[in-house]
């Protein structure tokens, strides 16, 4: 897309455990595009999230946020980990209600109590729990959980979100209203948006760009549809038509 704003580039970045498990030479990604990231288990996609999220650190290489490169100093590290969020597949709430849950991020970042309500109220009727306000979390269902820690992720307004398999344990019903309110995102916001999922039918409908890893690296990366129609390398096709022995 030229002339879009580069939200994230990656450069020359490694990752080892007791194998490496991510060798990517070159990833940059545009504001306001939902990614998704399709590969089988053991690929590095949970690995590379968390290393874009800095809960992680990479043994290599280079990540720029915003035009920023990664720095080493505790305050432009904080800085920029406020601008992103990462939203896991096993859902984590605070024990108190869905309304506090999702104004928390709000309010550590100084929102006036006004603003908090209209944005909570907002959400709460985006991901259908309005009347669930002042029910304590824990009490919620799985699929309820887990819209409200998307709400809670997007409250703020990140400039980047990432999602790790948010509808991975989800029935059906909940899978559909996850990927709407993911969708609304792309519609009503400039949020950029890295999903991970094992669904490759899932990353067929909502995404707008699809990186294919294995082995830890970037096999493919093009426009969903040319991906799942016309894909140029012979892996990324034996994937995403189930036949890849792994």
């Amino acid at each position: 897309m030229p002339g879009a704003k580069v939200v994230l580039r990656v450069e020359n970045l490694v990752k080892r455990y007791d194998r490496e498990v991510l060798n990517i030479e070159r990833l940059v990604l545009h504001r306001g595009k939902i990614y998704g990231i399709i590969g089988p288990s053991g690929a590095g996609k949970s690995t590379l999230l968390r290393i874009i999220n800095q809960l992680v650190k990479a043994d290599r290489g280079e990540i720029y946020y915003f035009g920023r490169s990664n720095s080493h100093n505790a305050k432009d590290s904080l800085d920029l980990r406020r601008q992103m969020t990462l939203v896991f597949q096993k859902t984590i709430l605070f024990r108190t209600t869905v309304f506090e849950n999702i104004a928390y991020g709000l309010k550590v970042r100084g929102f006036k109590k006004q603003e908090i309500k209209k944005r909570v109220d907002t959400l709460l009727e985006q991901v259908g729990l309005k009347e669930l306000a002042g029910r304590h979390a824990a009490t919620l269902s799985g699929g309820e959980a887990q819209r409200v820690a998307l709400a809670r992720a997007v409250a703020f307004e990140p400039a980047l979100l990432l999602l790790d398999e948010p509808t991975a344990n989800l029935d059906p019903a909940n899978v559909e209203l996850m990927e709407r309110l993911i969708l609304d995102l792309k519609r009503n916001t400039s949020i950029t948006v890295i999903m991970v999922t094992h669904n490759v039918f899932q990353a067929r409908r909502v995404t707008d760009e699809v990186i294919f890893l294995y082995d830890g690296r970037i096999v493919e990366m093009g426009e969903t549809k040319q991906i799942f129609t016309a894909p140029h390398d012979p892996r990324t096709g034996a994937f995403i038509e189930g036949r890849m022995i792994y």
